[in-house]
């Protein structure tokens, strides 16, 4: 697969490595990068022998409710093993092809954190479903792959995604067919033909759990560990400077209700450590004009 349009492979600068050219550049981003290189540096270790086989690997590392008090690290472990070259490598050209452009949008701790959740998150999936699909121990990066296609989807819906080479399709109807799919296979069976389809639906599910409430459920924790009155103090004198406007006194709090400037602190974190990159149009919509009413001051008009 590859970007039929340059935008979308190449979304926010050119520093990182690219690769190839016309509809299928992409940049290798720093956590794409060692995403990589962990999950075919792990394949070829066990390929060459020098790990043990899959399947101790799978005992070892593999996902299983059945073992998860036994094995508490395996939600994360499981999607660094696969069971074979073409597992790691389809999975892998999807990190390829959809993960730099969202991590330059999301930030590289963001990135990697929503990818992290969403592999663990559709492996907890199999905890809701245990009546349906059992106990299987699962491998591979599917899930977490799942939560990043969903992520690219969400951003660029539009974004035109050549299949095979070939067939040119929008990022938010393939999707949508794979949602589709995954759902349907898991309603079937557990597994059909050794693919764990759940997981793929679990990928989607807490992708799209964390995109839709990630940022309502971030400032409800912060408020929870008491950053709220230390947030709300420094967060107004940041207003004008975090979009560009310089030389504003701070006003007193008379223009603004408490859950605007629990929204204003939510994003001005979210700009510090993801970027101005990361606002959609609602948050970049609610800054500006949180900005203008600190310009104007409050309205004395009765």
């Amino acid at each position: 697969m590859g970007f039929a349009d340059r935008r979308y492979g190449d979304v926010g600068g050119s520093s990182g490595r690219r690769f190839g050219g016309g509809p299928f550049a992409a940049v290798l981003t720093p956590w794409v990068k060692r995403l990589l290189i962990a999950n075919f540096g792990i394949y070829l270790l066990i390929a060459l022998g020098l790990l043990p086989s899959v399947a101790t690997m799978a005992d070892m590392f593999g996902f299983s409710a059945a073992n998860i008090l036994t094995h508490p690290w395996s939600p994360l472990t499981y999607m660094f093993v696969h069971g074979g070259f073409m597992h790691v490598l389809f999975n892998m050209l999807a990190v390829f092809f959809f993960g730099p452009p969202l991590e330059r949008a999301m930030g590289g701790p963001a990135f990697l954190r929503y990818y992290l959740i969403c592999g663990v998150g559709a492996a907890m999936t199999s905890i809701l479903l245990i009546q349906l699909i059992g106990t299987p121990t699962v491998i591979g990066a599917s899930g977490a792959v799942f939560g990043v296609m969903l992520a690219f989807a969400w951003r660029w819906p539009d974004a035109p995604i050549y299949v095979w080479a070939i067939l040119p399709i929008k990022a938010k109807y393939m999707v949508g067919i794979l949602g589709l799919g995954a759902l349907w296979s898991t309603m079937q069976a557990s597994r059909v033909g050794g693919v764990a389809h759940w997981a793929h639906l679990g990928g989607l599910v807490t992708g799209f759990v964390y995109l839709k409430f990630g940022d309502s459920i971030a400032a409800r924790w912060n408020r929870l560990r008491g950053r709220r009155g230390k947030r709300r103090t420094s967060g107004i004198s940041d207003i004008s400077r975090s979009i560009g406007v310089g030389g504003r006194s701070r006003r007193p709090d008379t223009t603004a209700g408490g859950d605007d400037l629990d929204e204003v602190d939510r994003i001005l974190d979210k700009i510090r450590e993801h970027g101005m990159d990361a606002l959609n149009s609602r948050e970049r919509e609610f800054l500006d004009t949180m900005s203008r009413k600190y310009r104007s001051g409050p309205d004395t008009t009765a």
